[in-house]
């Protein structure tokens, strides 16, 4: 046999049961709290401590270095605040020369990535490549890559074959031009009517100005500081004068006799 409990009887049990454990728990928090209340100064106490001992530490520790030699300048000699970087040799203001046109491309993936140049080294002379076309077309096939996404590629300048000049990337800015070197150079592209790469006469003396400015612009010398893409990579490129050294040589004497003449009138 069982006991069969009214409803009342059911419900009456467990609430019982609860008011039970509750009463003792109660009771036992207020012994507790004073219990938690010593273990938290005791805790309070020995950060106080600890911070005291640490400031103490600190303070010791700069008074030393105050009085005493540099991380840069320690007795090892070593500078142990890592290598120095050189400095940079790129104005906050540039003004173009007259001959030159600013027409920017927008910044983006594949012509102009925006990212800042922290010293330029060396100017690099390259050639289109691709006969008879013009600053214009060039320029617009750079920003073509853009919806393209083909390759990579621009130039920070464009001289077309009657002379004109475009810039497309700013000067402190990095193109896709170079390879290895587009982080520390500034590039010119150059027109030329022909597939044998010759510049015009219009085009070189362009070229010859533009160069001259950007050396004096950034400290370069012309006969060390200017160089062919295929200096860099032995890409035939600016075709024209690496199979003609000699007009090569020619070109930055030009360049260094236009500098002087720059430096003269100014």
């Amino acid at each position: 046999m069982y006991t069969e409990y009214s409803t009342a009887e059911q419900r009456a049990a467990p609430q019982e049961n609860i008011s039970r454990q509750s009463a003792p728990a109660r009771r036992a928090a207020p012994r507790r709290r004073r219990s938690r209340r010593y273990d938290r100064r005791r805790v309070l106490l020995a950060a106080m401590a600890l911070a005291l001992f640490l400031g103490g530490f600190i303070s010791g520790c700069c008074v030393g270095r105050a009085h005493g030699s540099s991380p840069a300048n320690s007795e090892s000699g070593a500078d142990v605040s890592g290598s120095k970087q050189q400095k940079s040799n790129i104005p906050a203001s540039i003004t173009l020369p007259n001959y030159v046109k600013e027409d920017l491309l927008p910044v983006n993936e594949y012509s102009r990535c925006g990212d800042k140049l922290q010293r330029v080294n060396a100017v690099v002379i390259h050639y289109v490549g691709n006969p008879n076309t013009t600053a214009r077309q060039n320029r617009s096939y750079f920003e073509n890559l853009a919806t393209t996404g083909d390759t990579s590629a621009s130039s920070n300048l464009i001289v077309g074959m009657e002379g004109e000049a475009l810039l497309c990337v700013p000067l402190d800015e990095v193109a896709y031009c170079s390879n290895d070197r587009n982080y520390d150079t500034v590039s010119i592209e150059f027109c030329h009517p022909g597939t044998d790469g010759k510049p015009t006469q219009d085009t070189y003396d362009t070229l010859v100005k533009l160069t001259a400015w950007l050396c004096d612009l950034f400290g370069l010398d012309p006969q060390e500081d200017v160089i062919r893409h295929y200096d860099v990579t032995e890409k035939l490129c600016p075709l024209y004068y690496v199979e003609h050294p000699e007009a090569w040589d020619a070109f930055r004497a030009d360049v260094a006799a236009e500098m002087e003449r720059q430096t003269e009138v100014s």
